[in-house]
């Protein structure tokens, strides 16, 4: 449900009169959040520049900053003229997600749009929204026009002051990495680093983009990627912390098609979007979806989040085999866990018919299957099977009514070219012609999924982070995972789901692991996916207390709050979710010294009970204790430790 009310307060009307005036003058304008709090300025420079800035809470947390677009025929970023301003208006939309960190979400903003014209005639409009936890910010090309248009350069920016600090993601550069396959959005967070800071690879930096102005956090990102354009990142170079929105690297598309946006009119490009304030309201908020496009499938009763075995994460390419996957498909039944993976190869190593049998054993368990699959063409070196069968809707068709007559519930596609105009077209195809047949999506070696969760809810999750599978390849990366893993709840687990595959409790084979087993089981916890795919075995969960493989099977996927309790990008965090009567806390140390926290948990109501799984007396031992949620949880997470604790509520009717 989407409604707009215009404001009728005087101050309003004062407000709209002199938007007028000023829309004669070119001076600038303001709008502001429905708390006031967050006001951004709108300003035309002498040179005819469309600008903007930010205020929180009365001081300058974003510089002007530039607006506009170069189109090939014309240059929308300067010599515009502001024709008029239309009156503010209230946005109040409600909608719910199956999945992710809350379930039913009331966006509440104020928007204004700007109506622009060059010199030469041609309009461009652009819109505001500022809502109490951040700013959001599209263009428009009204009109109509069956010929194709094309955008050369964005010429969005954000203008950081001096004194900003900034932690974010590099991208790799197209066609590196493994078999040519990055970019793929697993790289590791840069930390703590003044603004202006030149990223390592000419690809420049990924979304979301977390900055930190005096005592004001904020995160930039994206929302509402629809087919018509890119997604996008920002340029590598950031003079006077100044980051310009770049675009995708030539190698990024669908061979053949679109890499950069190009459309007919009218045309309206994906929201810049930049959540604002404390940590607590950059990581508890939904702008990622509430600027989504909404739900594209009437009727989602067929989706059905879960959690997942998957045997590839330790096991690797060998486990995929017809006597492996069953005795998977046994250990999710035993944890109550809706799925199981089957991962590359096993249309070689099982075949289709035999994949019949599994399909049959799998039900008989009630247990249902994902099948993994290579999404690539031509735009990578990967072999892994089976390759090119999802490339046109014809192949996309037939692929799929196969395997979910064979009853697959879901599919894994893995190995994407980058973030072209033409393959976001192309997820998006997966995405309908999938939902077309009752299939979940999940995808690997893939982009940022930009709020996709509430446009097509069959998509589950999405990879895009340096996780777990990582940590079985290198040293390097084990050293390196309790910083990184404390990194993820304040950046790119904020807006959309994360296929991390979290939780290994017992040790790996080839690498030491360097975070304790309670440090790994916060992991579920603290990430959010809609197929929760855990690397710890059946043979690894047999090792560990009953109480704790107990506290393993109660983890739900799919979240009715959640609450922020305290933390540092890379340092640790501890977060609350609550799912019906149950309150799940998570926190982890991502440092190796102890650290004492004193968790404020007056938000959960009496009459629940709780009790609390920490780490033992050595790293791959736990304890537990009863606790309240009426006291101050005070805890010491050990080096690269960690804790979880739940509370059940006794009695739901007196709450």
């Amino acid at each position: 449900m989407n409604v707009i009310r215009f404001y009728s307060r005087k101050y309003l009307f004062l407000l709209v009169i002199t938007s007028v005036v000023i829309s004669c003058t070119n001076g600038d304008q303001a709008v502001q959040s429905p708390d006031s709090n967050i006001e951004i300025k709108f300003e035309l420079t002498e040179e005819g520049q469309p600008t903007y800035s930010i205020w929180h809470q009365g001081a300058e947390v974003l510089g002007r900053s530039q607006l506009g677009m170069i189109r090939e025929d014309i240059d929308f970023s300067r010599n515009m003229s502001l024709k008029s301003v239309s009156d503010p208006a209230e946005v109040t939309e409600t909608y719910s997600l199956l999945h992710g960190k809350q379930k039913e979400i009331t966006y509440e903003a104020t928007e204004q749009t700007y109506h622009l014209q060059h010199q030469s005639g041609a309009p461009l409009d652009i819109t505001f929204r500022v809502s109490d936890d951040g700013v959001a910010f599209r263009y428009h090309f009204p009109g109509t026009s069956e010929e194709i248009h094309h955008i050369t350069e964005e010429k969005t920016s954000f203008n950081f002051p001096d004194n900003s600090r900034a932690w974010f993601e590099p991208l790799a550069n197209v066609n590196t990495g493994f078999a040519e396959t990055n970019p793929s959005y697993e790289e590791y967070y840069v930390q703590d680093v003044e603004v202006g800071t030149s990223a390592p690879d000419s690809a420049g930096w990924a979304y979301p983009a977390l900055f930190k102005t005096g005592e004001t956090w904020m995160l930039v990102s994206e929302s509402g990627i629809n087919g018509s354009y890119p997604a996008t990142r920002l340029q590598p170079e950031s003079p006077q912390g100044i980051y310009q929105v770049g675009f995708p690297q030539e190698g990024e598309q669908f061979p053949g098609k679109a890499l950069g946006p190009q459309s007919a009119l009218p045309w309206t490009t994906p929201w810049r979007i930049i959540a604002i304030g404390d940590l607590k309201t950059i990581t508890e908020s939904t702008l990622g979806t509430d600027l989504a496009n909404d739900s594209q499938i009437a009727d989602t009763s067929w989706i059905e989040p879960g959690s997942a075995s998957w045997s590839w994460a330790k096991l690797k390419d060998e486990s995929v085999n017809y006597e492996d996957q069953k005795r998977f498909i046994d250990y999710a039944a035993d944890m109550g866990w809706k799925y199981t993976l089957v991962d590359v190869n096993w249309d070689q190593n099982i075949g289709y018919d035999k994949m019949v049998d599994l399909v049959d054993y799998a039900d008989s368990k009630n247990v249902e299957l994902f099948l993994w699959y290579n999404s690539s063409g031509s735009w990578n070196t990967t072999d892994f099977a089976p390759k090119s069968q999802l490339l046109t809707h014809e192949d996309r068709v037939e692929e799929f009514s196969r395997i979910r007559e064979m009853g697959i519930a879901g599919i894994k596609v893995d190995f994407f070219a980058g973030d072209g105009q033409s393959m976001m077209q192309y997820y998006i195809d997966i995405f309908k012609d999938a939902a077309d047949h009752n299939l979940l999506v999940n995808t690997h070696g893939t982009t940022l999924p930009r709020g996709w969760h509430r446009t097509w809810p069959n998509l589950m999750t999405m990879e895009s982070v340096r996780g777990f599978e990582f940590i079985t390849f290198e040293q390097e990366n084990a050293d390196k995972t309790a910083n990184h893993n404390a990194m993820l709840p304040f950046t790119r687990n904020v807006f959309s789901p994360m296929d991390y595959t979290p939780m290994s409790l017992t040790e790996l084979f080839n690498v030491e692991r360097k975070t304790t087993s309670a440090h790994e089981l916060a992991l579920p916890v603290l990430f959010t996916s809609g197929v929760q795919h855990y690397a710890e075995t059946a043979r690894g969960m047999e090792k560990i207390p009953t109480y704790v493989k107990e506290f393993v099977k109660q983890i739900p996927v799919a979240w009715d709050e959640m609450h922020f309790i305290e933390g540092f990008p890379g340092e640790y965090v501890v977060i609350a979710r609550r799912s019906g009567n149950k309150w799940f806390v998570a926190g982890i140390n991502g440092e190796e010294t102890p650290k004492e926290i004193t968790a404020d948990l007056s938000f959960i109501a009496e009459k629940f009970n709780g009790g609390m799984i920490k780490d033992g007396a050595s790293q791959f031992t736990f304890s537990r204790k009863e606790v309240a949620p009426s006291d101050d949880l005070k805890i010491t997470m050990k080096g690269n430790g960690g804790f979880v604790a739940l509370f059940t509520q006794e009695n739901k009717t007196n709450n």
